[in-house]
């Protein structure tokens, strides 16, 4: 079996997107007549990415019924059912962010793309020359950076002139932009030695990415650009209204 090149986030509860997510997990929401997880499904396999990983907590069988093997979207999926696997550890299992990656860090090829399950970009290329370029790279991470939307204006991650991603004090002139979730990472990103966590996260430790991204940023290890096409994070009923037609 091939390992997974790309890794779709979609074990979120989804709390802002109530009622709409007590029944349908935030990622299978439709978006302009499809599911919004599909947006990605299709241009992760358009770009030569096969081989996909997605991670599940919150109503997680419903996104595996739904997409099933992927193979109607002539993909290869696989899934992390944290749900199932840690529902132990409170409410939904979801392991957060870095802690659902390294749980699947086995199933995962040694660079991969990573996108959370709820944005929609609908124009962005997950192309093959970016996932060798980054491959060949010296970079622990890879991240696509957007213009602030409204609910985030003072944005994440400053970006050097030289293409390095800046991890900024608050109080910081230098603009700061917003990491869309898109990025590429290596698996040494994610090592034990750094994280604390061993691959597979047998123990179903709760992680969060982005203290590993300002660690690694502050070692000069993560690169970045911005990306100006179509953007949303999908976090709200009244912003999936929006791109709905709904106003």
């Amino acid at each position: 079996m091939n390992k997974a090149t790309a890794m779709i986030l979609a074990a979120g509860r989804g709390e802002r997107m109530r009622p709409l997510t007590d029944t349908c997990p935030k990622p299978m929401l439709e978006v302009q007549g499809k599911p919004l997880i599909q947006w990605h499904v299709e241009a992760l396999a358009s770009q030569a990415n096969p081989d996909l990983v997605i991670n599940t907590a919150w109503l997680g069988s419903l996104i595996s019924i739904g997409l099933a093997d992927g193979s109607q979207f002539k993909t290869h999926i696989q899934y992390s059912h944290e749900g199932e696997d840690f529902a132990h550890s409170g409410n939904t299992g979801a392991l957060e962010t870095a802690g659902g990656i390294i749980r699947a860090l086995p199933i995962l090829a040694d660079s991969f793309w990573i996108v959370a399950g709820d944005v929609f970009a609908p124009q962005f290329e997950f192309s093959k020359a970016a996932y060798e370029a980054f491959a060949a790279s010296s970079m622990q991470a890879h991240l696509w950076l957007v213009p602030n939307p409204a609910h985030n204006p003072n944005g994440d991650f400053g970006l050097s002139g030289g293409g390095l991603a800046l991890n900024l004090p608050k109080e910081s002139a230098t603009p700061k932009w917003t990491y869309s979730t898109v990025g590429l990472y290596k698996k040494s990103f994610f090592d034990a030695a750094l994280t604390g966590i061993p691959a597979g996260n047998p123990d179903g430790i709760k992680a969060a990415l982005a203290p590993l991204l300002r660690a690694a940023m502050d070692k000069g290890l993560v690169s970045a650009e911005i990306y100006t096409g179509d953007w949303t994070d999908v976090g709200t009923p009244e912003r999936l209204r929006e791109l709905n037609g709904f106003v």
